[in-house]
C-alpha cells in the first residue's frame, strides 16, 4: 500500500483536492472559487475572491485532517502567476495547510495535465496524443507519445478571462461572439503544438466535461457517463454555437449545469471548438481525471 497524498490543484475558476493511495482515491472535491474574477482587467486577486478561496481550503484543511496524509503538494497555476498580490494567497494558504503554494510554469502545469489525462485512459489510444486543458485562465495543449509530453504550450485563453473580455452581454451579442473568436484564433495562430497530427484528443476539466454532459444530454451531471466518454466533434461545435446563442437563465435549466460555471461556459466552449476545429480527429475522449491527478502521481513516484 502506497502513502497517502494530498494534492491540489487551484487554478482561476476552481479549487480541486485528491486524497488517496494510490491508485486508489478516498477524496475527490472540487469548489468553484473564481479565484481570477477580475485578474484579466486589474492585475490583482479580489478580496471577496480571496475569501472564496480560503473559505473552500478550509473545508480541504479539515479533510486532509481526516485522512493519514504523508504528503501534501500545493499547485497554483494562471491567475496566482498573473496577479500582483499573489504573497497574501501565498501566505493564507501556508496558515491553513502548512505547505507554500507552487506556482506552475506552462511547461510544468502541461507535463502534469498530460501525465493525469493519459494514465486514466481505458482504452490504450493512439499516438500522438492531444491533451487539451481548458482552464479560466488559461488553456494547455500538450502534444505527446508514450514517452511522454513532446510540444505543449501554455496560452493565456481561457473561460473567465475570455468571458471577461468579450462575452459581456446577456445573451452575447454576434459580434461580441466574432470579436471572442477572432482573439482565440490569434492565439491559436501562434501556438506551436502542431494539433492537426494527434490521432487522440483528450480533453480535461471542468469546461470539457461540462460540454460533454451537454452533447451526451445528461439527465444530471454524471461522472461515471462523462469519463471516458467518446463525442464526436462535430457535435461538440453545433452544441457550443447552441450554448452560446442562450441566455444565463436557460442555460441554468441544464439538469448537469454547475452554476458556478453557468455564464462562463460559452467562452469555454468556443475556446473547445476552435482547438478541435484544427484537429484532424473527428472525435473527443473526455477525461475526470487531469492535472489533479498528476499532482498525485509526482509525490509517489
Amino acid at each position: 500500500m502506497s502513502d497517502v497524498v494530498a494534492a491540489f490543484d487551484c487554478g482561476t475558476n476552481t479549487i480541486k483536492l485528491l486524497i488517496g493511495a494510490l491508485p486508489e482515491v478516498a477524496v475527490r472535491e472540487s469548489r468553484i472559487v473564481r479565484l481570477g474574477q477580475g485578474v484579466d482587467a486589474t492585475g490583482r486577486l479580489a478580496d471577496e475572491a480571496l475569501e472564496r478561496a480560503f473559505a473552500a481550503i478550509d473545508e480541504y484543511a479539515a479533510l486532509v485532517a481526516a485522512h493519514p496524509v504523508s504528503r501534501m503538494r500545493f499547485c497554483a497555476t494562471s491567475a496566482t502567476r498573473d496577479s500582483s498580490n499573489a504573497s497574501v494567497f501565498a501566505e493564507g494558504v501556508h496558515e491553513r495547510l502548512g505547505i507554500w503554494p507552487e506556482v506552475l510554469t506552462g511547461q510544468e502545469e502541461a507535463a502534469l495535465a498530460y501525465d493525469g489525462a493519459v494514465r486514466n485512459l481505458r482504452t490504450p489510444p493512439n499516438y500522438p496524443v492531444l491533451v487539451v486543458d481548458i482552464g479560466g485562465g488559461s488553456t494547455e495543449l500538450v502534444l505527446g507519445d508514450a514517452g511522454g509530453p513532446v510540444i505543449s504550450q501554455s496560452m493565456d485563453i481561457g473561460s473567465v478571462r475570455m468571458h471577461e473580455r468579450h462575452l459581456v452581454s446577456d445573451p452575447p451579442t454576434a459580434d461580441q461572439v466574432a470579436a471572442c473568436i477572432a482573439d482565440i484564433d490569434a492565439v491559436l495562430d501562434a501556438c506551436p503544438v502542431p494539433v492537426g497530427s494527434a490521432a487522440t484528443v483528450v480533453g480535461v476539466a471542468g469546461t470539457v466535461l461540462s460540454i460533454a454532459a451537454g452533447v451526451l444530454d445528461l439527465p444530471s451531471y454524471d461522472k461515471s457517463a462523462i469519463d471516458q466518454a467518446v463525442i464526436g466533434t462535430a457535435d461538440v461545435e453545433a452544441f457550443v454555437e447552441r450554448l452560446v446563442a442562450m441566455p444565463v437563465g436557460q442555460r441554468l435549466e441544464f439538469p448537469w449545469m454547475h452554476p458556478g460555471r453557468v455564464d462562463v461556459l460559452g467562452a469555454g466552449g468556443l475556446i473547445l471548438s476552435r482547438v478541435l476545429a484544427r484537429c484532424s480527429a473527428t472525435s473527443l475522449v473526455a477525461s475526470e481525471a487531469d492535472i489533479l491527478d498528476g499532482i498525485a502521481w509526482s509525490m509517489v513516484r
